[in-house]
């Protein structure tokens, strides 16, 4: 049975066949819902449109954007760069295709791993160890929050009766909360280290700043989170030297900068031309966000992949689009933390005593000077090109990885 749960399982799937039956099946139920679909996003956009119209708001983009203290200048900043960076995709794309063996690439082959027979299975126990050794780099001070957060349970570990799925960390006053629902993978030990990134962001803020502030945006949320997380893949690459694990985690580092920094973009781009779709007076129907959808995929992931009709509908089962600009965040987050690790790992200690900093800070300013204080720059478009030009090199190591 296909559910919104078994989806990204079993489009993961190496059956093609399976792949290609769960893709079908999917869009094919939202293509029966697709008018209903339509006029719920347009009600919501319309509804944003108005708002912001109300309370002498440039755009809708200026007035969501205003809460959190952004520019609206980095909302398109991100969408140029990744623009003028397509090119690395387009690459992986081909590298994708090529790995695969297949005449044609579709959008459900787009999950599937290309090296599958290097999965790793880690204990919670070894997870631990790892990620403790991965971040290392952090100093004694933020090693010693994480043992404390590791010894005297602030991680609901396992898979239980009535239990939520996924993984969340609860940022309480007391001290933080993690629920994770281990299975011993390779994505669940990124997630551990995820989730104490979120933890120990809210300890020290709840620690350092009045009630007031110490609760962070959403902007720099997944910074403290995503830089753990590519702490402990350049500390795998580092010290893997099984060829076939490597290009395995090769692989799983690519997959995040497609699915955080490209896709998260491409939604961005999305939700920004429907709104100024609304915002011109035009309607928003199923055949025209098909079709605006479909132009997207088209310059995004180029000519190398079918763009398959069913794609098309995507933007009909992605709730975020009624979160009001809220995925941008995502692909910049993500971009920052590549360059805060980066830095980290190069200047060692001025560099972690920036990022505690940062860390500390919760929201006594606004998200933008909060990181220019750990050291990267959120108002230009350098980290994220940078973190792109490390996707391109990470996408010739592959490459190079699997012709031997």
């Amino acid at each position: 049975q296909v559910t919104h749960g078994s989806y990204i399982p079993l489009v993961q799937s190496e059956d093609r066949v399976l792949r290609k039956s769960a893709f079908e099946s999917m869009y094919g139920t939202f293509d029966k819902f697709k008018n209903t679909c339509a006029a719920t996003l347009s009600a919501q956009i319309k509804a944003v449109n108005f708002y912001a119209k109300a309370r002498r708001y440039d755009s809708s983009l200026e007035a969501a954007l205003d809460g959190t203290e952004v520019p609206v200048s980095v909302y398109k900043n991100l969408i140029e760069a990744v623009h003028d960076n397509m090119h690395y995709m387009y690459d992986y794309v081909a590298l994708r295709k090529k790995l695969l063996g297949v005449d044609e690439l579709h959008f459900y082959d787009l999950y599937t791993p290309v090296v599958p027979d290097a999965d790793m299975k880690i204990t919670f126990e070894e997870a631990k160890e790892t990620v403790l050794k991965a971040l290392a780099p952090m100093g004694g001070d933020y090693l010693a929050i994480l043992k404390e957060g590791f010894e005297n349970r602030w991680i609901d570990v396992y898979e239980n009766e009535g239990k939520t799925s996924g993984a969340y960390s609860a940022g309480a006053r007391v001290h933080p909360y993690v629920l994770l629902n281990h299975k011993d993978t390779l994505n669940c030990m990124f997630t551990l280290a995820h989730e104490m990134g979120h933890a120990i962001h809210s300890y020290l803020s709840n620690k350092n700043q009045p009630v007031v502030y110490s609760d962070y945006v959403i902007f720099v949320a997944e910074v403290a989170s995503t830089c753990n997380e590519a702490l402990l893949m350049q500390y795998l690459l580092k010290n893997t030297e099984d060829k076939k694990q490597r290009a395995y985690l090769i692989n799983y580092f690519l997959e995040q900068f497609r699915t955080t920094l490209y896709r998260q973009t491409m939604f961005a781009e999305f939700e920004l031309k429907i709104n100024e779709m609304v915002a011109a007076g035009e309607s928003l129907t199923a055949e025209g966000l098909n079709e605006l959808y479909g132009e997207l995929n088209k310059l995004y992931f180029g000519d190398g992949i079918v763009l398959d009709d069913e794609i098309k509908l995507e933007w009909a089962r992605i709730p975020h689009f009624y979160y009001d600009y809220y995925v941008y965040q995502y692909a910049t987050g993500y971009s920052a933390a590549i360059a805060l690790s980066q830095r980290i790992l190069k200047y060692g200690e001025p560099a972690v005593k920036d990022y505690i900093g940062f860390l500390k800070g919760g929201c006594s300013t606004d998200p933008i000077s909060l990181l220019k204080g750990a050291g990267v720059d959120m108002a230009t478009t350098q980290p994220i090109n940078e973190a792109l030009a490390m996707f391109g090199e990470l996408v010739k190591e592959m490459e190079e990885a699997m012709a031997e």
